[in-house]
Order: C-alpha cells, then structure tokens, then sequence
C-alpha cells in the first residue's frame, strides 16, 4: 500500500506545530507507537524549524512538507527555496550552527539522525534545501515486557 500527503505552509515559526500535527495525524494509518509518533514530530520540528530560521533566516517563504507512506516506512521531505547551505557535511556537524546569537544549539540534524532511521541532505546556495527523514514504523518492542498488564487475576 501506498499514500502520500503534500501540504504547503509560510515560513513561519507559528507553523511548526502545524507540521509536526499534520505528519503525526498522517502518520496513525501505520499504527505506530507512541514512541515513534514522537521520534518523528521531533524530526520535523528540527526540519520546518532549520528552513525556517536558517533557509529563510525569518524572511517570506513557503515550506513544502511531503509524506509518502509505503508498506511500513514513512518518508517526509521538508523543502524550502531559501538560501540554501554552502557546506553540508560542516553544518550536519553536532553543535554548528550559524545562528549562536539567537541561541541555536546546532543539534537539530543531530536530533533528526537520532530519531529516524535514515536521514538525507540536499542543499544548493541560493537554491534551497531538502531534508529527507525516513522511519521503517512497527519495529515495536514486545509491549508488557515488564510484566504490566500481565495479571492472573
């Protein structure tokens, strides 16, 4: 099976949640668990937030979210048209960041790689950038394994 949801959003930092609601909501036809609703919200919070803030550095612009669920993997592909980065692998480096006046901590693409499975960068300057996040969903661990839920009575 095979669905996919595309939306379109300002740049704007009010639209995050959106983002984050919008995948989790598309996200519950897999049944994932709680956990990996979580993971992913996460993931695209750090990735509407860096076009946000750092493809857009707060100016106009529209963020494209697309997600395509295939069998049991999510793939959600957060693109701007911003000003792109000049050095990928420098700015995936934990604690880069270009913004440390506004108190960025530069772990968002850390974060990202931590919670999803797979994780893919495209960025052009002057051209914009594209995260791709990728989640296999229902690698669940066996539930109750602390014996809760496990009564004899």
């Amino acid at each position: 099976m095979k669905n996919e949801m595309k939306v379109e959003f300002d740049a704007k930092s009010v639209n995050e949640g959106f983002a984050r609601v919008t995948v989790a909501a598309f996200l519950t036809q897999l049944d994932p668990t709680l956990d990996e609703i979580a993971d992913v919200k996460t993931a695209v919070s750090e990735a509407v937030t860096n076009a946000i803030i750092h493809g857009y550095e707060e100016k106009e612009g529209k963020v494209c979210l697309t997600c395509t669920l295939e069998d049991d993997t999510a793939v959600i592909i957060v693109e701007d048209k911003g000003i792109g980065m000049k050095d990928v692998k420098k700015a995936m480096e934990p604690f880069y960041t270009t913004k440390p006046q506004l108190e960025r901590s530069g772990m968002g693409f850390a974060f990202m790689e931590a919670f999803m499975d797979d994780i893919e960068v495209e960025s052009k300057e002057g051209l914009g950038t594209k995260v791709t996040l990728i989640k296999k969903i229902g690698q669940r661990e066996e539930e109750n394994q602390d014996g809760c839920g496990d009564s004899a009575y």
